[in-house]
């Protein structure tokens, strides 16, 4: 048992840290779609990482937190490729040509994509019916994609699909790492690792006028740096590694339905048509997957 176990208390309050970091998380997308349009997606979707990253350091010395391991650094360097610097830079390249309502559920491919790391790279072990129902419910968001680019796949559904697929990746190596350093340290030490380059890179992006920037999407940008990048990340890996992946990662499906009814509160967006009748082929699918997965552990 590791210093950390105990970290979120018990399963029960595991999932409610992995809920919190849902409810963290749903801000994301509606935050960044009213960020990019003004600061461009460079500085949105890396420039994040720049401010999370200086927070987290300055954390982590008043803490006195000691350094990773080298074996340990080189995971983190794997999730801070995932959810510091892929899919905040892919998902903001999308969202200057689509709605947020439109991203969110593309991005509700996540969860089930986290289920098959949790398997390749942390040894949790799912049922055949849950892979059945989590194909089934990739065929449902490929449709909706396809219904909405008109036969085809758009390169923002593309950049939100790879988004997709290198942030879960990032979720179940996180977790991983947070049996031993816990959740809190591990995104910080992420954040770290990354934010020179990252800071090279917005830096040589260079800056809109800034005189021009609403302060709507100054909120926007301070919502995805703070919570989005760091706070919710501390909660979200810390219910992963104590409620287990596979099991965990599920509730994160609740996030398409947050982040739209933000995004049709906040930004005024009309939903994209057959969303409903998306997310109602999607949701029985979930459910199923989640209920199919049958025990889950990590192989010894």
């Amino acid at each position: 048992m590791n210093s950390h176990s105990n970290v979120t208390g018990s399963p029960r309050g595991a999932l409610l840290w992995t809920f919190l970091g849902v409810v963290g998380f749903s801000g994301s997308l509606p935050a960044t779609r009213a960020a990019v349009p003004y600061l461009g997606a460079v500085t949105v979707g890396l420039g994040r990482a720049c401010v999370a990253g200086l927070l987290a350091l300055l954390v982590l010395s008043w803490k006195r937190s000691p350094l990773p391991s080298l074996r340990q650094s080189l995971g983190l360097v794997q999730v801070a490729l995932g959810v510091v610097v892929g899919f905040p830079l892919l998902s903001a390249y999308a969202l200057e040509r689509v709605p947020a309502s439109h991203a969110a559920l593309v991005v509700g491919l996540t969860p089930l994509l986290t289920a098959g790391w949790a398997v390749l790279r942390a040894g949790e072990r799912v049922s055949v019916r849950f892979w059945a129902a989590s194909g089934s419910a990739t065929l449902v968001v490929l449709g909706f994609c396809l219904h909405s680019g008109e036969g085809r796949l758009s390169a923002a559904d593309a950049w939100l699909l790879l988004g997709a697929l290198v942030c879960a990746y990032g979720y179940a190596e996180g977790a991983r790492l947070s049996r031993e350093l816990g959740g809190f340290r591990v995104i910080a030490w992420a954040l770290v690792i990354a934010w020179l380059p990252l800071c090279a890179v917005v830096a040589r992006a260079g800056l809109p006028d800034l005189e021009s920037v609403p302060l709507s999407a100054w909120l926007g940008f301070g919502y995805v740096s703070v919570v989005s990048m760091f706070l919710a990340f501390v909660v979200w890996y810390a219910g992963l590694a104590g409620a287990g992946i596979a099991r965990a990662s599920q509730l994160q499906l609740l996030q398409p339905l947050f982040s739209m009814a933000l995004a049709s509160w906040l930004l005024h967006e009309s939903l994209p048509q057959g969303i409903w009748i998306a997310m109602a082929a999607l949701i029985p699918l979930i459910v199923a997957a989640n209920r199919s997965r049958g025990a889950v552990s990590a192989r010894p």
